[in-house]
């Protein structure tokens, strides 16, 4: 049976996010400058599968406060909570340097990930490694597995199947080479159907990203 990574780990979606994204053989993380998109995502989707929001034709639309959220969860509650319905693609576009660091912050709290404070050249930088490297090769495994089929995705716990699905938007190479992601298209859809409307919002911004590079 798939292990279920929040109940293993006590992790919400953002965090094994953010955990997933680590480049072991590097030692970094991998599409650092983009992460936040990804952690975006993860707190929507988190939101969406609680019944904290819903989709209204598009939009994202608050129904009812999470009881314990983490921190960027709450912030984008927040934020949505108090502004009329917008697209997805908006909401997981926005502010996401601050999802990086509140995400950032809240592991480094809970000592899963060590943060180095020093000085390139006079300017701050900031080097950032995972204490449990374990973890993050686990949740690599389980989405790799989640992605390359084997299992119904509806037999699929459901964290672990939302992850793969956000991670295929993102198309994380960390996880799997941009071949891969493609060829497993299909599969990344039917991933997706929990959380279609965030997964679609997310791999939107990604592909306007990789074609403006293009």
């Amino acid at each position: 049976m798939e292990p279920r990574t929040r109940v293993a780990q006590g992790e919400s979606l953002p965090r094994s996010a953010f955990l997933l994204a680590f480049d072991l053989r590097k030692e970094k993380l991998t599409g650092r400058g983009s992460l936040g998109y990804l952690l975006r995502a993860a707190a929507l989707a988190e939101l969406l599968l609680g019944g904290n929001l819903a989709d209204e034709s598009g939009k994202a639309r608050a129904v009812t406060a999470p009881a314990d959220p983490g921190p960027l969860e709450a912030a984008v509650w927040e934020q949505i909570a108090n502004s009329p319905p917008r697209s997805w693609r908006r909401w997981v576009g926005k502010d996401s340097s601050l999802a990086y660091r509140l995400v950032r912050d809240e592991l480094e709290a809970a000592r899963l990930i060590r943060v180095e404070r020093r000085r390139i050249l006079l300017f701050p930088a900031k080097r950032i490694t995972p204490r449990r490297p374990y973890l993050s090769r686990r949740l690599a495994e389980q989405v790799g597995r989640a992605v390359r089929g084997g299992q119904p995705t509806g037999r699929l716990a459901q964290d672990v199947r939302v992850l793969a699905a956000l991670a295929g938007a993102a198309r994380l190479t960390v996880v799997l080479s941009e071949r891969e992601w493609r060829r497993h298209t299909k599969r990344i859809e039917d991933l997706s159907a929990p959380v279609e409307p965030v997964a679609t919002a997310l791999r939107k911004i990604f592909d306007t990203a990789s074609s403006s590079y293009g």
